[in-house]
């Protein structure tokens, strides 16, 4: 058995390359070099005879065998890790952990922040910002904050948002009825699975092409495009308010169009150990309830969650 054990880091490899479909964001998340993760991909590939990406060029596509063998690699890295937790207890770390999409965690929790730690001084937080939609996991953070609709296996979630899309542009975009934005690229989102689509229909533009445009990983940048009047981004509620508080960008129509999707903090089912982990999550939710309590009394917009 240990003569078909393939190394652990080629199966670190491996897992982080299939569930990012890049080799450049698992070597961002390794700590090593792209070379390094292709090199050690090609290496468990060569041991085990089989081929376990396409290697196509817009990125990676699991194959067949890749798509097999990708759950019992990350079931066999999740036990070994239950179990190095076990005996040897959680990491040794005094600040809370909390993992956060970028984008909210620039436009929505940061400006809060403060907040919470002048309430509590003497709490240390650890605030890790990721660009994709990461699975959930409870190795590595106490708190997540995700993006999704509330349903994460393994895990307890508390919705922190309730959003709407709708266009977003420079002031000086040229652009009148929905039918106008087929002249104009629409700037995506990666890993919003509510998008365009469901926007263009309910304003009845069915001559706008839905797919087309510049796809992005974040909504800080589509929205740094559109300012600078290289496209049309379509913002959420709860990441769009400062930009258009400041003015650099408008919402050029006043339908904006509900959507199951919001953010989420997601809380590990059987809880956390650590110690400020309560306060925050208390805090957190108590600041939900201020900003929507702020909405309803028609405050400023900057104040919506």
């Amino acid at each position: 058995m240990t003569l078909d054990l393939p190394p652990l880091t080629w199966l670190r490899a491996f897992e982080a390359s299939a569930r990012t479909l890049s080799f450049t964001h698992a070597a961002a998340e390794l700590g090593i070099t792209q070379a390094a993760v292709s090199k050690h991909v090609k290496s468990l590939e060569h041991h085990l005879r089989q081929p376990l990406f396409l290697r196509q060029p817009r990125g990676l596509a699991l194959t067949k065998s890749g798509a097999a063998y990708l759950p019992k690699v990350q079931d066999a890295l999740q036990r070994l890790a239950i179990g190095t937790r076990e005996v040897f207890g959680q990491r040794r770390n005094n600040a809370l952990t909390i993992r956060c999409t970028v984008s909210f965690a620039v436009n929505w929790l940061a400006p809060r922040l403060r907040d919470y730690l002048d309430r509590h001084p003497g709490q240390s937080v650890r605030l890790l910002s990721s660009v994709w939609n990461d699975a959930p996991e409870a190795q590595g953070f106490d708190l997540d904050i995700q993006y999704g609709t509330g349903n994460w296996p393994g895990f307890n979630s508390h919705r922190l948002t309730w959003e709407t899309i709708t266009p977003l542009c420079a002031p000086n975009c040229p652009i009148q009825t929905p039918a106008d934005l087929r002249h104009h690229r629409l700037l995506h989102v990666l890993g919003y699975h509510e998008g365009w689509g469901i926007w263009l229909k309910a304003a009845g533009a069915t001559g706008v092409d839905s797919g087309s445009g510049l796809h992005l990983d974040t909504s800080l940048a589509a929205f740094e495009l559109a300012a600078q009047g290289a496209g049309v981004a379509l913002g959420r509620k709860s990441l769009a308010a400062h930009a258009l508080a400041s003015g650099r960008l408008i919402a050029p129509f006043d339908l904006a169009t509900p959507i199951d999707e919001a953010f989420h903090l997601i809380v590990p089912a059987g809880g956390t150990n650590h110690p400020d982990a309560d306060a925050f999550v208390g805090w957190l939710l108590s600041a939900v309830r201020q900003a929507a309590n702020e909405r309803a009394s028609g405050l400023p917009a900057t104040n919506w969650p």
